[in-house]
């Protein structure tokens, strides 16, 4: 004769496997997480540590350290840093600026057709860097290009090259960027001032303030953490810019637009250095965490 189950004994199962649930719902992410960031991140790490050509691992050799030292100590490394400090300006605080402007000005006078203006804004950030590169590239082109036919019809006989002129390869380059990554700085403000009380406007005007006085003393203080979420990612693309500098100027003339992300991609793969290379890519990740560590520190320092 069976033994009748008890309810006790039939909930024991579920109720050992019950601690389980929150891991398997995180089993999902967990696993693509380990195998699309853990792991490569892990063998470049890893790589980085040796004296590896790139093609057999037969020539791979152990060289500790040896890949790090040698990129704190190239000339090339440190003027591909410098020019990537050079972006910041272009890549970070330009188009936070021109992004900040639109959104404050189609918020404050409530325009009309906002969803079209904002549609319209964003599309450059969507578009691929690689394309962008190539539609700017035809449009500066010092020979054909429809800028310096209409400079040369304005009266300017001579305009520059743009990207291949050494004084303004990297000031054009910035400028792209910052085309590129308005749209997206403008949603997001657009998105935060939604969230700011219209009290606030209210009570600044009956206290007299203009347009000005609510921009710098409501909408600022109101985008705070915006502005550092802005901030953290234009850094972050201002340091691993690649795709638009290969487009358009390839690191050139000279190293005049050299950046560590491009300096990194010629090492590995043009110069068959996959350790130093792998070198490049845990400096470069290692700089950009820290700045947008500090950046996000500091805007919650003033959030608090």
């Amino acid at each position: 004769m069976a033994t009748p189950v008890t309810g006790a004994e039939s909930g024991s199962a579920p109720a050992r496997l019950r601690h389980l649930e929150p891991w398997l719902y995180l089993l999902p992410g967990l696993l693509i997480f380990t195998a699309f960031m853990a792991i490569p991140t892990a063998g470049t790490i890893i790589l980085s540590l040796t004296d590896w050509n790139g093609i057999s691992w037969n020539t791979a050799i152990f060289n500790g350290l040896a890949n790090y030292q040698r990129a704190l100590e190239s000339v090339q490394f440190r003027t591909a840093f410098w020019n990537n400090l050079k972006l910041i300006p272009f890549f970070v605080l330009l188009p936070a600026l021109i992004g900040l402007i639109p959104a404050a000005i189609v918020h404050q006078l409530r325009l009309r057709g906002g969803r079209w203006f904002q549609a319209g804004l964003f599309l450059p950030y969507i578009m691929p860097g690689v394309l962008i590169g190539v539609v700017w590239a035809w449009i500066l082109n010092p020979i054909f290009g429809p800028v310096n036919k209409v400079l040369k019809q304005l009266g300017w006989a001579s305009p520059p090259t743009w990207l291949g002129d050494f004084i303004w390869a990297l000031p054009t380059v910035g400028f792209i960027g910052a085309w590129a990554a308005y749209g997206f700085c403008y949603v997001v403000f657009l998105a935060g001032l939604q969230k700011i009380p219209n009290d606030q406007y209210e009570a600044a005007r009956i206290d007299g303030a203009g347009m000005w006085q609510e921009f710098t003393g409501v909408t600022l203080p109101g985008l705070r953490g915006e502005i550092a979420v802005v901030l953290s990612i234009n850094l972050i693309n201002a340091l691993r810019a690649f795709d638009v500098i290969k487009t358009t100027t390839d690191g050139g003339p000279g190293t005049e637009t050299q950046v560590m992300a491009l300096y990194m991609i010629n090492s590995a793969f043009g110069a068959n250095q996959a350790g130093y290379g792998a070198a490049i890519a845990v400096l470069l990740s290692v700089i950009t965490l820290v700045g947008s560590m500090l950046i996000l520190r500091f805007a919650g320092e003033r959030n608090g």
